[in-house]
């Protein structure tokens, strides 16, 4: 078994190195990312273009997932060339040795944002998991009465009604609470760095839970439960509740106290097509494809000369979290805390999740 996978990446190591030398062998790279509107604006964005301009052939698979990737990892049998991930579930990862380094004479991020790519994930768009509401029973944001921070999601008595908050995961999960329970958020990952901060984001969640209606997993359910008005509330990410309201729903939210964050491209541990998906990974981080990410949905690209070569209207560049009016209101996610107390974290999660 481990001889046919080590003449497997051997024969995809002399592949790439065939495509770089100019030829047209090569394997596919296989490309993870989710579904719902956020894949089919990286399709329509990024990969679709930068697979017929390079002449790399992808395989398109949803469920990106930084636990499927260790995995793969831990058992030998790596599959997955790029993976898409948060960057708290990246930083986590590399923690534990899933990842390859990347390769920085390949993937020039020269003109990248500071703090928007690390060793071992390069950023691909920034967004903002914020809470959202039902317009028809709670308002426009900005109009009076309509909530304005994460103590109003967490008061079911001054704004009552139904609850949706993330399963599963503790990725932007306890930072709400804490700032929900009177934690200042430049104190949020000081306090979370303990037990006991932990434990009081959990018991902050505890007391919303008879409040909460659905626990969600991804991000095309928090849009379809808004969609559906079948919660009243919902923490969640602002590109997706953007592109929810296009499709009709009663949706609005406030960057007000978002958790300010960067999705990532991150590349398994032995990855059976390493040089070829360097090479693409290379090409989709060009300012030109990320320009065309906020047309299909609202996420701020993290080449910054993007914003040079954009054909974007203001109204939808200033609409987005990267925006320099809006990050000062948000809460940037600190990727140091994840990498050392993600796993913690989770299993305290988990165990509420279960009551």
């Amino acid at each position: 078994m481990q001889l046919s996978i080590q003449i497997r990446h051997a024969l995809a190591g002399t592949a790439a190195v065939l495509l770089l030398a100019g030829t047209a062998v090569a394997e596919p790279i296989t490309v993870v990312s989710w579904g719902g509107t956020y894949g089919a604006a990286q399709d329509n964005a990024l990969f679709n273009d930068a697979s017929k301009n390079t002449g790399i052939e992808i395989i398109r698979e949803s469920g990106a997932s930084m636990s499927k990737t260790c995995l793969q990892v831990e058992s030998g049998s790596v599959t997955w060339d790029l993976v898409v991930s948060g960057s708290g579930g990246a930083a986590n990862a590399a923690a534990k040795g899933c990842l390859e380094p990347i390769d920085y004479s390949v993937v020039d991020v020269s003109d990248f944002y500071p703090n928007l790519y690390t060793d071992y994930c390069v950023g691909s768009d920034v967004f903002a998991t914020v809470m959202a509401w039902n317009t028809d029973k709670y308002g426009e944001p900005g109009s009076e009465g309509a909530p304005q921070n994460w103590a109003d999601f967490f008061d079911a008595e001054k704004f009552p009604g139904t609850r949706a908050y993330r399963a599963n995961n503790v990725d932007g999960a306890l930072e709400p609470a804490l700032m929900a329970d009177g934690v200042a958020p430049e104190d949020v990952y000081e306090v979370l760095s303990t037990r006991e901060g932990m434990e009081r984001a959990i018991n902050k969640i505890r007391e919303l839970k008879p409040h909460i209606a659905v626990f969600w997993g991804s991000g095309a359910q928090q849009a379809q439960l808004m969609k559906d008005a079948e919660v009243d509330m919902t923490t969640g990410w602002n590109g997706r509740f953007d592109n929810a309201k296009k499709d009709g729903a009663k949706v609005g939210y406030t960057l007000k106290q978002a958790l300010l964050d960067y999705d990532c491209f991150a590349m398994p541990k032995g990855a059976p097509n390493k040089d070829v998906a360097m090479k693409f990974l290379a090409e989709i981080s060009k300012a030109e494809y990320q320009a065309n990410l906020p047309f299909h949905i609202t996420y701020g690209p993290t080449n910054k000369k993007a914003y040079e070569v954009t054909t974007a209207s203001k109204e939808l560049i200033e609409s987005l979290p990267s925006h320099p009016s809006n990050v000062p209101m948000m809460l940037p996610v600190q990727l140091d805390w994840y990498a050392k107390h993600r796993e913690e974290a989770l299993e305290l999660y988990m165990e509420l999740m279960s009551e």
